[in-house]
């Protein structure tokens, strides 16, 4: 059964929600400086993928069970920190009765810390699409697909906030409306691939949501 509300919203996690990605873009820049890639910005190419397709990058077992090891640590101590203004979007949308998903390519382990630190969070979706239900990484748009399944809204009424380019062609891909969050590229960067740029989800209301979606919605 389809929900009565105008649309539905399909969240990306890091670089959204919270501010983790300058912390993980560090993180990344010194695995790819001890075990080299030769892969330009890698620390900015991988962002949006899921943890086994950036593992495809190595072929030594032993280095990718180091690299395990290390991201496994790294996220066991990670501070978790939401944007400013995401909890009070979200409970806009909550109070409006708009579905919400979470579609990341974190994995179930890092949900769970995050919602230990912030165990009211996990009430505001009905669902959360992590790397685990998915067999295909961003750009692809499996997971936002399944995400709009979850809510009970098509993909072409759901808005999807995103800040990497794989993850903002995944929207697009899924048929969804794009919001692009200039959190980790500059807006220039993302505005081909999104309907709107923002600089974060605080002071974005209803009415924005919605005469956004009016506008696209028009022949």
């Amino acid at each position: 059964m389809k929900n009565s509300v105008p649309f539905g919203a399909l969240f990306d996690l890091d670089g959204v929600l919270i501010d983790s990605e300058t912390t993980y873009t560090r993180f990344w820049s010194e695995i790819d400086r001890i075990y080299p890639t030769g892969i330009e910005n890698y620390a900015l190419a991988i962002k949006g993928t899921t943890l086994p397709e950036i593992m495809r990058h190595y072929e030594d077992s032993r280095v990718k069970a180091d690299i395990l090891r290390r991201i496994t640590e790294f996220q066991e101590t990670m501070v978790y920190e939401l944007y400013p203004g995401v909890a009070d979007f979200l409970s806009m949308l909550r109070d409006n009765s708009v579905p919400m998903a979470i579609v990341t390519s974190s994995d179930d382990r890092k949900m769970e810390l995050l919602f230990r630190q912030h165990p009211a969070f996990r009430g505001f979706f009905t669902s959360v699409i992590d790397a685990s239900m998915v067999t295909r990484s961003k750009p692809d748009p499996q997971g936002y697909l399944l995400g709009a399944e979850k809510i009970g809204v098509s993909p072409e009424n759901c808005f999807v906030f995103e800040d990497s380019l794989q993850g903002l062609k995944a929207g697009r891909a899924a048929g969804a409306m794009v919001i692009g969050l200039a959190t980790t590229y500059p807006a220039r960067k993302i505005a081909p691939l999104a309907d709107m740029v923002i600089d974060g989800l605080g002071g974005v209301s209803m009415n924005d949501l919605i005469g956004l979606k009016d506008s696209l919605s028009r022949p």
